[in-house]
């Protein structure tokens, strides 16, 4: 009796045992936690303010829009240097971001360009884009360089078609910075649009030779004015000084790169806006994929990269309003061209 009291306990105890350490059938092994996206880290080094309302703000909106898209600051680190004139301070800070680890360093200007030919061989895992331009220096056996350039003409030349459209006096001023890059394009597309809608207008254009000189830009509107221009344009940083003149002179204005609205509400008419984000989101693709550069990009009418911004202030009639609509999309179709 003693026995099988025993060895029935004894069975007990291996029954609770089992039922302490078994598994059952049901029951599925913890999951694995999901692995954590690493922080995309992007730095821009940029020749003007962030709101200038022109060139760098407009990339700035951009990577901006892209770090929301993203998640925010807790999957994309965003810093930026401005005001960057002098091409040698721009140089030791665009270094600096590459050895700080940055996946990609953004050298804003064409400007630029000489420095990321010699820093970017340094960091081979490192990921450069500048523009405007499309060189990414392949040819030099560079290949962790993205190039981006904005088909600024297309704009410009809707731009030009609702000012001759709106000139009364036929002269148009305007006021370029540098004759190079997207300035260029932009200015030749809007000199080009006026004249298929008069071809006899008058367009005079004034380069200053200057991205940032407030006060030339302002000389130049005068000078223009007082050749008879009822409508103005103009590129770059500098154009602030312009359309502060134009507003005192009630001269219309007609903006590019960044919506200038609300500079002077009463004058500005429309805007081609840039947004750099179709290119930028393609190269953060690539980098994920392992690609750093080698690849050129062009922002325009058709790919949304540029848009055609109206100044809801400005009371524009519907025949003229539809004549540019009609431009955008012979632009867009291939039955207009830009000579």
């Amino acid at each position: 009796m003693k026995s099988f009291k025993w060895l029935a306990l004894l069975l007990l105890m291996a029954l609770l045992v089992g039922a302490c350490s078994g598994t059952s059938p049901a029951e599925e092994p913890p999951a694995a936690e999901p692995e954590a996206q690493e922080l995309f880290r992007v730095a821009v080094v940029m020749p003007s303010a962030i709101t200038d309302l022109a060139f760098s703000q407009s990339m700035y909106d951009a990577l901006v829009g892209i770090q929301a898209e993203m998640g925010g600051t807790d999957k994309m680190e965003l810093v930026y240097s401005e005001g960057m004139f002098v091409v040698d301070d721009a140089a030791a800070a665009i270094r600096d971001y590459a050895a700080e680890g940055f996946d990609l360093v953004i050298a804003h200007g064409s400007q630029y360009g000489s420095s990321l030919q010699e820093i970017a061989p340094d960091f081979t895992e490192t990921a450069f884009a500048w523009g405007t331009t499309l060189d990414t220096f392949t040819d030099q056996g560079i290949n962790n360089v993205f190039a981006y350039e904005a088909a600024s003409d297309q704009g410009g030349y809707v731009n030009g078609v609702i000012a001759a459209s709106l000139s009364e006096s036929g002269v148009i001023g305007v006021v370029g910075p540098i004759e190079t890059g997207d300035a260029k394009l932009y200015v030749d597309g809007f000199v080009a649009g006026a004249m298929s809608v008069n071809p006899d207008i008058d367009v005079n254009v004034n380069w200053i030779g200057s991205f940032s000189d407030v006060a030339l830009a302002a000389e130049a509107a005068n000078t223009h004015i007082s050749a008879g221009a009822d409508v103005l344009t103009g590129t770059a940083q500098m154009v602030v000084g312009a359309i502060g003149v134009a507003e005192e002179n009630g001269v219309l204005w007609f903006g590019t790169q960044a919506d200038q609205s609300s500079l002077a509400p009463s004058i500005v008419v429309a805007n081609q806006v840039y947004h750099w984000e179709v290119a930028l989101k393609e190269m953060v693709t690539l980098i994920s994929q392992g690609t750093y550069g080698g690849v050129s990009f062009t922002i325009n009418l058709a790919n949304g990269g540029e848009v055609i911004e109206y100044n809801s202030e400005y009371d524009l009639s519907g025949e003229v309003s539809a004549l540019a609509e009609a431009t955008v999309q012979g632009i867009v179709d291939g039955s207009i061209t830009i000579d």
